[in-house]
């Protein structure tokens, strides 16, 4: 009878083929998420997703090896699983780039795992080639985390540049480090866009849908 579309992305592309169809998000428990307000941050990032070559993973490993050299105490931490051997790609493009002591590989973790990880981070990073509505960018707003993320598929319904995230163009490696090092510089914005995130993030709240 009716077609229902996690995301205003699908929604589109659907209503465009003349499908019937209704707009009912993702959603989050907000009370599992404990906000915290980022000000001043440290290079200490975070990517959350599973290792398969359409997240792009690799580019995340660039990132950091591009921050690394303004910013000796950069650090990565990556949380997934292993879903194409990526990982592995990954670890050896680590290694290839003498940055794999600055690099912590968790593998899968369940939420409340990350979650509790994440208190050691201050920016969280989407390096994905596709992309839909990724609920764990919800997630990561709803901690308060500043978003850097590609521009791609679904981002831009999710996401507001310079409001709630800063996009980048898909494998912008470069662009992603000039964003990270102006979140680094500027505290005022840092404060802007976590403040956004959880505001937006509270959208997407159980209670709201």
């Amino acid at each position: 009878a009716i077609n229902i579309s996690p995301s205003k992305y699908l929604l589109n592309n659907l209503i465009s083929c003349n499908i019937k169809t209704l707009h009912i998000p993702n959603f989050i428990n907000i009370e599992q998420y404990h906000y915290r307000l980022r000000k001043s941050i440290k290079p200490q990032l975070l990517w959350v997703r599973s290792f398969h070559e359409i997240y792009n993973p690799k580019m995340a490993i660039y990132v950091l090896h591009g921050i690394l050299k303004i910013n000796i105490e950069a650090k990565l931490t990556m949380v997934g699983p292993d879903k194409d051997g990526s990982q592995r790609i990954c670890k050896d493009l680590a290694e290839e780039l003498g940055i794999s002591e600055q690099i912590t590989f968790t593998g899968i973790l369940p939420k409340t795992g990350w979650i509790s990880l994440a208190e050691k981070s201050d920016i969280f990073i989407n390096t994905t080639h596709v992309d839909n509505m990724p609920v764990s960018i919800i997630e990561a707003m709803a901690l308060g985390f500043p978003v850097v993320s590609t521009n791609v598929g679904g981002i831009p319904f999710l996401l507001k540049d310079s409001y709630d995230a800063l996009l980048v163009e898909d494998n912008d490696i470069n662009g992603m480090v000039e964003k990270i090092n102006l979140l680094l510089s500027s505290n005022q914005l840092t404060r802007c866009l976590s403040r956004n995130a959880r505001i937006t993030a509270e959208q997407y709240s159980w209670n709201a849908i």
